[in-house]
């Protein structure tokens, strides 16, 4: 008995919380429906209300406000919105933080992590994984010209949560895998790994 209902767990919590999820998301983005006239609403012309709508009106904005922005006039439109919101204060120092995250992770330059390490903590006899963030020249100028990198140790199973800390290069370990590997080890609390090391468990449970 305990056999089948772990097997149906295994079915069923994932696609439960798939959908969680999914209805969180999709009703979040509905909200945007909110700011179409009341005449042009879909659920005054259609008179019912269909989820997912938002969803499709907000990919509509996105879009067409990436390709206005693509062409001349959209830059300076947008240049003259940049520097509006830079000179409000208290408005400024949200903005600019929000703005230099978002430039780092959504740009096509951009380099958010760059690879993924492993560091000592939190203790001297253990290692996390941690992401490379940067090669900060100047704190590795004021620590007694030791060469340090900045990295980002994630919290498990959230790791848009975590600690960044500055860590002799010399004492961190570099891993062969990708980023995106590394995202999934730390969301499964390390249930699921790297293609390699699956077929090694699996190997050892067949021996």
């Amino acid at each position: 008995m305990k056999k089948y209902l772990l097997t149906g767990m295994l079915v069923w919590v994932p696609l439960g919380i798939t959908l969680w999820v999914l209805n969180l998301i999709i009703g979040m983005l509905d909200l945007t429906l909110s700011l179409l006239p009341a005449q042009v609403h879909p659920d005054e012309l259609l008179g019912v209300h269909i989820p997912g709508l938002g969803v499709i009106l907000t990919a509509v904005v996105v879009l067409t406000t990436g390709l206005l922005v693509r062409n001349v006039f959209g830059q300076r439109l947008l240049a003259y919105w940049d520097g509006m919101l830079r000179r409000i204060p208290f408005v400024n120092a949200i903005y600019n933080s929000v703005k230099q995250v978002s430039d780092t992770l959504l740009s096509e330059s951009g380099n958010a992590f760059r690879k993924v390490l492993l560091v000592r903590y939190p203790h001297p006899d253990a290692w996390s994984l941690a992401f490379l963030t940067s090669v900060p020249g100047e704190v590795t100028r004021k620590l007694n010209g030791d060469e340090y990198v900045g990295v980002f140790v994630p919290t498990t199973p959230s790791p848009v949560n975590g600690f960044y800390f500055y860590v002799k290069k010399s004492e961190t370990i570099e891993l062969d895998i990708s980023v995106d590997a590394a995202f999934k080890a730390i969301v499964s609390m390390g249930v699921v790994t790297t293609p390699e090391n699956a077929a090694q468990l699996a190997a050892e449970a067949n021996k």
